[in-house]
This record gives C-alpha cells, structure tokens and sequence, in this order.
C-alpha cells in the first residue's frame, strides 16, 4: 500500500451523482479536492500545514509564568487580538 504515485492527478475519480451541496460548490474546487484527496497521506500531511509568524509570540523562544492569571495579564498587554488569546 506505500506505492509511490508519480502523478496522483491521473488517477481514477469514483462516480457518483451530484448532490445539491456538489452543485453549489465550483467546478475548480471540486476538481482540486478530488486531485489532493488522490495524493498520498504523507504529500497530503507536508502540505497541510502552513507556519504563520505571529507577533510577540515567534519572538522569543519560551516564555514561562507563575500562574495562569500572570499569563492571562501578559496576553492581554501584549499581544494583538486578532490572535485570539484575549478573555472571551
């Protein structure tokens, strides 16, 4: 089963009939769905993940704090909110 596919785009697409979901979806997002859903896990999992530098955070590399209370404080004067890790 860890054949190596040299062109996973060639392989056969199973048929089926377009659901309603399938019609409101683009062509060209289908079609690269159904060519990265073809390629291997291991080419899948390399490019599934994408490394996003994030402000303060990337900065330094640890940080460590007495209490959760100190971290909290320390996000919320520290860090943009557009990154999430302000109190809800």
């Amino acid at each position: 089963m860890n054949e190596v596919v040299k062109n996973p785009d060639a392989l056969p697409v199973p048929e089926s009939a377009p659901t309603e979901v399938d019609k409101a979806i683009p062509a060209e997002w289908l079609a690269e769905f159904e060519a990265a859903a073809r390629r291997p896990l291991e080419v899948r999992m390399r490019f599934a993940f994408i490394k996003t530098y994030k402000p303060v955070l990337d900065d330094a590399p640890y940080r460590s704090f007495e209490t959760m209370e100190e971290y909290r404080q320390w996000c919320e004067a520290n860090l943009p909110s557009w990154l999430g890790y302000g109190r809800a």
